[in-house]
């Protein structure tokens, strides 16, 4: 007897009359014969240039990743589906490396929209805010899980908010327990747009996946305020060392955790480039993805890819972008 995900993907090969492998241009019949290809936004992407003069805090010089990546170093990588767009992450700690990213956006309509790098918490923080939400690609801030737990401790939620109030989103990076500590800001703050990083970066190997983890996925997706990126895959499957496995099926047991607890509606594409190609090149991690994602049919994959990512960044719509 078929599986039901081998059942549905039968189905739906039936109901659209199209194979899988048209899928690596068109989502469906329909759109192949209206020409629209499927928009694929990748939602954490890193760039940086180390030639500026004032230099790069990371990577480090004697990284393989210390290199200028922008995004044409992007665009120019082989893809298992064409890339049509990106969210960058900040991950510079200084202040003015988030106006040289939106310099770059400006320039660039392939740039959606940018997830900068602010301290809630600081007494400069609302001036920041006020300054950078001037511009339409600055969609909202990343911080990690310690910045978040020490401001719920303290019930220090006013800079929280004022993201709120300037309709932005919030990203948050940490280990395994992260999302729990998601879904604790988010039951405070219902209407604040938060996305959980890298899947709460666990370790992904052969064992069954981590209750603890579990537990903290299904209390941060019990919050509809709550997204979560599938990013970082790859890294969280070589922790070990060397390069990840490259079958869907070795990440379906914790994809399959994530997709039941949020769904098809706020699950959303990010690599992580260009930190993962140490544990595998661009084409091959979002591959898996599309492995996973496709058997849930035409929708389901454009939701993942771009549908999603607009609920949850608001990014922008950019003139140009396609051609």
């Amino acid at each position: 007897m078929p599986t039901r995900r081998t059942f549905l993907k039968r189905s739906w090969q039936g109901a659209t009359g199209v194979s899988l492998a048209a899928m690596g241009l068109y989502c469906n019949a329909e759109d192949e014969k209206k020409g629209q290809p499927l928009e694929v936004i990748d939602c954490h992407t890193h760039f940086y240039d180390p030639t500026r003069p004032e230099g790069i805090p990371w990577p480090r010089k004697g990284s393989p990743l210390y290199r200028q990546v922008l995004p044409k170093h992007l665009r120019a990588l082989p893809h298992a589906q064409k890339v049509t767009g990106t969210v960058i992450v900040e991950a510079s700690s200084r202040l003015e490396d988030n106006q040289w990213l939106l310099d770059i956006a400006e320039d660039d309509p392939f740039v959606v929209g940018i997830v900068g790098h602010l301290k809630p918490g600081q007494k400069e923080f609302a001036g920041h805010v006020r300054r950078f939400s001037r511009s339409k690609l600055f969609r909202g801030i990343r911080v990690g899980q310690g910045l978040v737990e020490g401001l719920l401790e303290s019930d220090n939620l006013a800079d929280f908010k004022l993201l709120q109030e300037h309709d932005l989103e919030l990203d948050v990076n940490g280990g395994p327990t992260m999302p729990a500590v998601v879904g604790r800001l988010a039951e405070r703050l219902p209407e604040l747009r938060i996305v959980v990083n890298h899947i709460g970066n666990v370790r992904i190997d052969k064992n069954p996946p981590p209750a603890d983890w579990a537990k903290a996925i299904q209390a941060s997706a019990g919050h509809e305020n709550v997204f979560c990126k599938a990013s970082a895959l790859v890294e969280g499957a070589s922790r070990g060392g060397g390069k990840a496995p490259t079958d869907v099926s070795f990440y379906r047991p914790y994809l399959d955790v994530v997709s039941d607890a949020f769904g098809d509606d706020r699950l959303i594409y990010g690599s992580d480039w260009p930190v993962s190609e140490r544990a595998a090149d661009y084409k091959t991690q979002q591959q898996i993805v599309l492995d996973y994602v496709k058997d849930r049919g035409a929708e389901t994959l454009r939701k993942f890819f771009s549908i999603n990512s607009k609920k949850a960044y608001k990014w922008v719509e950019r003139e140009g972008r396609l051609t």
